[in-house]
């Protein structure tokens, strides 16, 4: 569970058991509503305006105004968030919800999730998963329990639930979803960039993660240390099946091996750590690659997505593989006749996501300390930029992933009159401007004075067209003050030297 998950829950559990004793709603499921919909209180919405349900229209004449199915429409703006709380309960008590919650107990957080879900809450056809992994996840289901025994009411029996078989595991150790940076199939190649190429395998983001065997009876048959191959370090571990056949799994880009060749590996077992060796990588991550090899031997490469639907199905993972916004594994997971449909994410709701991802740099600090405070400075800025320049939605999608995940953000849209401009947060909480002006490059770190600046921007009342406005006055005022800087050094440096000339003769 993420430092920002379980800061939420300590803090509002309370709010929601409170919800429990006089509405009869679980608590687990309020709970794991708010957790959800303002992505563990970090939504604009939840910081503006005390929204943790997105609950829209007003609030005793009070709202905010906040894109959602059409722009600038209105959201309640609460005075804090225990009126958040009470006035979800109260949507909860409309009676397109009562007649599907009417005779469940106040701890069937099941049937609760299913219930509400009947009645209209979400559109996402995987909303009750979601929301019963969110509970059962965390652990929530305690404190509707502990509101049963307040009120001496009996507790229901736990419901036999599945849980994950040991015998699976996913390569990387994840809370809720892999980050994947770059899927299986046609691609620009990376490091050729306006040529394609067939990507074998998926990138999934790591950070010195231990990689792990994703079955039960695995035999390593291939170790390869070195680090001047394309793969960099690698490991091969191959998978028997009943019908002679075999499913050979590939981890590349390792930074240590902890397996020899012919050593038996079970699901879980550690058998690397994760880098960036190779002479074809950019960053650190892991390449996944699985082929399936026949009875005959011949070698076929396949979408690790398949494979990794197919043994999360098997073990019951509820870790999902998520690219910009959309898990890659649920083409291959069947639902009833069909396969699971997935709902389109939004651009705001995938920012969301990935800001209290595992792998966002926010979470390293949870969010409160200097970088996180300096990633949620770049996500702002980012909203502004891509609102500008009128990206697609699959645009949007993968500019947010990369500046996320790279902690950068191209600001050349708010610039014209220079050649490029980009903010990074470094991983010692900096802030550094490059920007250049089609003669030469100028880097500057940003002082604590010009950050409170920015922000002051940001916050600022005014249009989106303003504040870009100020952005890019502020970015062209940094860089003239670098040139003039260098400019001057240069003139002075050139007069030293005339002067030396002159008393040399």
């Amino acid at each position: 569970m993420t430092p920002s998950r379980q800061q939420y829950i300590e803090q509002y559990a309370e709010y929601a058991m409170e919800q429990m004793r006089r509405y009869g709603i679980p608590a687990s499921v309020t709970l794991a509503q708010g957790i959800i919909e303002s992505a563990d209180g970090r939504s604009t919405l939840a910081n503006t305006a005390n929204n943790h349900f997105g609950v829209k229209g007003t609030y005793h004449g009070n709202y905010v105004l906040a894109d959602d199915d059409r722009p600038n429409e209105k959201f309640k703006k609460y005075d804090n968030v225990g009126q958040s709380y009470e006035d979800h309960s109260k949507v909860l008590m409309a009676q397109r919800y009562r007649k599907h919650t009417a005779g469940l107990s106040a701890d069937d957080y099941r049937g609760w999730a299913a219930a509400i879900q009947r009645g209209g809450y979400a559109s996402d056809k995987r909303y009750v998963n979601t929301l019963v992994s969110v509970i059962e996840g965390a652990g929530l289901q305690k404190y509707d329990a502990k509101v049963m025994q307040e009120s001496g009411a009996k507790v229901s029996q736990p419901k036999t639930a599945s849980v994950p078989n040991g015998s699976y595991s996913m390569p990387v150790k994840r809370e809720e979803f892999m980050l994947v940076t770059s899927p299986y199939g046609n691609r620009e190649d990376p490091l050729n960039k306006g040529t394609m190429q067939v990507h074998h395998g998926i990138d999934i983001k790591t950070n010195k993660d231990a990689v792990l065997a994703t079955e039960d009876k695995g035999t390593v048959v291939g170790v390869d240390h070195r680090t001047n191959t394309a793969g960099g370090k690698t490991v091969t571990v191959e998978y028997a099946r009943e019908d002679g056949s075999r499913v050979r799994v590939q981890y590349m880009h390792l930074s240590e091996i902890a397996v020899k060749k012919g050593d038996t590996v079970n699901a879980g077992q550690k058998i690397g750590v994760s880098g960036a060796t190779g002479t074809r990588v950019t960053g650190e991550h892991l390449h996944f690659g699985v082929i399936n090899v026949s009875k005959d031997g011949k070698l076929q490469w396949v979408n690790p997505a398949a494979y990794l639907a197919d043994i999360s199905q098997k073990g019951n993972l509820k870790v999902e593989a998520q690219h910009n916004g959309r898990n890659i594994l649920a083409d291959y997971q069947p639902k009833g006749n069909g396969t699971v449909e997935q709902a389109q994410t939004t651009p705001e709701s995938w920012l969301n996501k990935l800001m209290t991802s595992e792998d966002a740099a926010i979470g390293m600090d949870g969010g409160h300390g200097l970088l996180g405070s300096l990633m949620k400075m770049l996500m702002t800025m980012l909203m502004l930029t891509m609102k500008m320049e009128g990206k697609s939605r699959d645009e949007k999608m993968a500019a947010i992933n990369e500046t996320v995940t790279q902690r950068r953000i191209d600001l050349s849209s708010m610039t014209p009159n220079l050649k490029s401009a980009s903010l990074t947060v470094t991983e010692g909480g900096k802030a550094v401007l490059v920007t250049h002006d089609g003669k030469k490059e100028y880097r500057h770190e940003l002082t604590t004075e010009e950050q409170q600046r920015l922000n002051t921007i940001l916050n600022s009342d005014g249009d989106d067209a303003s504040r870009r406005q100020k952005i890019g006055s502020f970015v062209n005022a940094v860089t003239f003050s670098q040139q003039a800087s260098e400019n001057y050094e240069q003139i002075a440096s050139e007069r030293q030297s005339q002067e030396q000339s002159l008393q040399r003769k």
